[in-house]
């Protein structure tokens, strides 16, 4: 993966017990473009996670930290920002999602996006 290309965390969190909170600095830290979005807004170092599901730029990766059915609220905007991959972190997995992005021409991996990142695998 590029630094240069956006990843937008879905269901990013405040909480340091999270894991979408270490997903999320250890992003920022590599200076990878991010956008957040939760039901609970709030910052994170400088980068601000918002509840508005509209005005994000182009997003080439999304990554997943919701639960299956906590997803469900989000297809319409997950496929609407087109991105050319989403990431299931574990405890994530959707096998509903995965087929309606598959059927969108959208990438879809099962793993943690930092192992992923760190491993060099994308």
């Amino acid at each position: 993966m590029l630094q240069n290309e956006s990843i937008l965390i879905l269901g990013a969190s405040t909480n340091p017990n999270r894991s979408s909170f270490m997903a999320t600095k250890f992003l920022n830290n590599k200076g990878f473009t991010l956008q957040a979005v939760a039901g609970k807004t709030g910052m994170i170092d400088d980068l601000e996670i918002t509840n508005n599901l509209q005005n994000h730029g182009p997003v080439h990766t999304v990554t997943i930290f919701l639960n299956a059915q906590r997803q469900k609220e989000y297809y319409d905007f997950i496929i609407s920002l087109k991105p050319k991959r989403i990431i299931f972190n574990p405890g994530t997995e959707n096998p509903e999602l995965e087929t309606l992005a598959k059927n969108h021409q959208i990438q879809t991996l099962s793993g943690c996006t930092i192992a992923m990142i760190t491993a060099g695998l994308f």
